[in-house]
């Protein structure tokens, strides 16, 4: 059951109905006693509005209002939003380090994308060893048994929503920016993060060296 929303008006002819009767007591919303109280019934519908948003407040994956505090809750915003994030790009942050326990395999950082809005997949490797090295094959050395290519569209659109993003904000925008970021933070000392994107073989492009 949805949450009634009250306006000035409705608040305005409740206090009418409250007053003791007589003539000096109108009830008319046309009276001058009408036109007086009106202005003092707009603090109630604000309140009753504010009520009815709580709940979406509530969620970080919906709030507006409360979005700074759940902000402030968690360090942000920080260096990987970028100079100008939108409220998606924001929320989407938000839940992603909510939802964040920690971790290091394949599926934590799989997860962990698709919180902050990002289809990936990830791609591992291993050293050449004889027996299976194909010829025509790069020669890959030992550091390859700890190198990850994250794979992840070559932009990710962010698109504005009506009741979901602000006044102001562009209608698209698109940034890989905070996924990179927020993996690099998250990588483990042992570990090396290549990004490419879908469909483009990077490995002929860096060769069989990471170093």
């Amino acid at each position: 059951m949805p949450i009634p929303i009250y306006g000035a008006h409705d608040f305005l002819g409740a206090a009418l109905r409250t007053l003791p009767r007589g003539r000096a007591w109108p009830r008319a919303l046309s009276s001058t006693l009408a036109r007086f109280l009106a202005p003092f019934m707009l603090t109630p519908a604000r309140f009753c509005e504010a009520a009815a948003a709580f709940p979406s407040e509530v969620f970080p994956g919906t709030a507006l209002d409360m979005l700074p505090e759940w902000e402030a809750s968690l360090g942000l915003p920080d260096p990987c939003a970028g100079d100008t994030p939108t409220i998606a790009q924001r929320r989407a942050q938000v839940v992603a380090r909510l939802a964040d326990s920690g971790g290091s395999s394949v599926a934590y950082f799989v997860r962990f994308a698709a919180n902050l809005g990002y289809d990936i997949s990830v791609t591992e490797y291993s050293p050449s060893r004889c027996g299976v090295f194909r010829c025509g094959s790069a020669i890959q050395n030992e550091d390859w048994a700890y190198c990850w290519l994250v794979l992840h569209p070559g932009f990710t659109p962010v698109n504005f929503r009506s009741g979901l993003s602000a006044l102001g904000e562009a209608l698209m925008s698109w940034s890989n920016g905070p996924l990179v970021c927020e993996f690099e933070a998250r990588n483990p000392s042992h570990l090396i993060l290549r990004f490419g994107q879908n469909g483009v073989n990077l490995i002929t492009d860096w060769g069989g060296d990471l170093l």
